[in-house]
């Protein structure tokens, strides 16, 4: 019976897919996150002592988090139970916990509880660790592509380490590749595999970083490719462009990355680079993004970086938006594109966005100070009998519309918010200001100009 198992285990293993044969078996055929696993390096320490903290694994698909958490058990010699949050629940959770508990009763090995996607686990399940991670009765180890500053609970948060791992580089796919071509036993090797020389740059460049991504793809580039007379598997550019198909970009529109790139695109308007400003709009659009709410955010950068330095901008952003509504996709990404390097290239203020601020912070954080009485307006006689709008000075019966009066509350005078900066069209505004002002100082009481002065 028990041959028969192995059999049947074995059998699996064969059918499996590349990128799960090809899984490194241990820490030393891992390939990537040298900034944990290098030498000297924090994980790598923890795991030559044999003592690993419970910890969140957070980096995108295929950079190894998964495997991580079997060659940790691997290396610490701890009994390895994995689970996925898509599937199991806080029974299943329970009962695990129940059998680490004895098994620690019995001083037998730690366990590691391996949880994929502990970011789809709500704040009930996730609090269902806090006691055992506290008290050392599990090791948990999760794994998850979203931030886990917003998808991970504080109180677990404070008992767990960190660890971000990075999109592995071409040099790390092309090394889990080569091995792939190579290993006769897990690999493709006893298929003699050629893969042409133009083929594993496109391979790389489709995988972006996911390894899994990489294996998949040469794995059905092999299978979709005729053998030579001589038994060699000659794997071509076509056939890796036929078995890609089209890139998948990591790219998750309610998740870490969509933030990421939102905040790559604003800050390239911001920083005046229209070419970066492309790339993270073409990235965005590519991906499947909603292009009405990328017309949003340009709308908003129009504002708040560009202001009155060019206050056409705001009118492209907005004709951008109201151009992809009537064209649709893919004429009207265009129009994204031509304002977004018009705000890329246009003078930058964000005087407005400042002045606003200061302005909402003294509404928010100062007492509701009333109208003076003179700026309110008096259509009753009981209202002009409490003296509304007496002392009030109509602009236009003054040189140049100029009238030196409050406009604020008492307590609120003399405060400047408004700064204009010396760039595009604010410095006419603040060479305008600043003559206003000075015409101002030489008014009379009653607002008439001293000739005198």
């Amino acid at each position: 019976m028990e041959l028969f198992e192995q059999s049947k285990k074995s059998d699996r293993k064969r059918k499996a897919p590349l990128a799960d044969r090809m899984r490194p078996r241990t820490v030393e055929e891992f390939v990537g996150q040298t900034h944990l696993l290098g030498e000297g390096r924090v994980l790598r320490l923890a795991l030559d002592s044999g003592e690993v903290p419970s910890m969140i694994l957070w980096g995108p698909p295929g950079s190894g988090k998964t495997t991580l958490g079997f060659l940790i058990a691997e290396r610490t010699g701890t009994a390895f139970v994995p689970f996925s949050a898509v599937t199991a629940g806080i029974r299943e959770i329970r009962e695990v916990i129940k059998q680490a508990q004895w098994h620690e009763e019995q001083q037998g090995p730690r366990t590691i509880l391996f949880i994929d996607e502990i970011h789809r686990f709500n704040k009930a399940q996730q609090d269902a660790f806090l006691p055992h991670v506290e008290k050392g009765v599990i090791i948990l180890v999760g794994a998850t592509t979203e931030n886990p500053s917003f998808e991970v609970v504080a109180p677990l948060l404070s008992r767990v380490k960190i660890f971000r791992l990075d999109p592995l580089s071409e040099a790390d796919v092309s090394v889990i590749i080569q091995r792939a071509l190579d290993d006769p036993e897990r690999g493709l090797g006893l298929q003699k595999p050629h893969l042409h020389q133009e083929a594993l740059p496109h391979l790389l460049r489709m995988a972006s970083g996911d390894g899994r991504v990489a294996l998949n793809t040469l794995e059905l580039a092999a299978q979709i490719t005729p053998r030579r007379p001589d038994g060699t598997l000659e794997i071509t550019l076509t056939a890796i462009e036929e078995a890609a198909q089209r890139r998948s970009l990591l790219y998750d529109k309610a998740g870490d990355e969509h933030y990421a790139i939102t905040s790559a695109l604003h800050k390239s308007v911001r920083d005046s680079d229209p070419d970066a400003a492309l790339y993270w709009l073409a990235r965005m659009l590519t991906a499947g993004e909603d292009p009405l709410y990328i017309a949003r955010r340009l709308i908003r950068m129009a504002s708040e970086d560009i202001g009155n330095a060019d206050p056409a901008a705001l009118s492209v952003a907005v004709a951008a938006k109201d151009a992809y509504h009537m064209l649709g996709s893919p004429e009207g990404e265009l129009a994204l594109a031509q304002c977004a390097c018009y705000l890329a290239t246009a003078p930058k203020s964000n005087a407005v966005y400042r002045a606003y601020e200061k302005a909402r912070t003294d509404v928010e954080e100062g007492p509701m100070r009333p109208v003076p009485l003179h700026l309110r307006n008096a259509p009753t006689s009981l209202m002009k009998s409490l003296g509304f709008g007496v002392g009030y000075r109509y602009a236009h019966d003054y040189p140049d519309a100029l009238v030196d009066q409050e406009h604020v509350p008492p307590e609120l005078k003399g405060r400047t918010y408004y700064e204009p900066t010396d760039r595009g069209y604010e410095a006419e505004i603040r060479q305008r200001l600043a003559a206003w002002r000075r015409r101002l100082t030489q008014q009379d009481p009653e607002g008439q100009a001293d000739p005198e002065r």
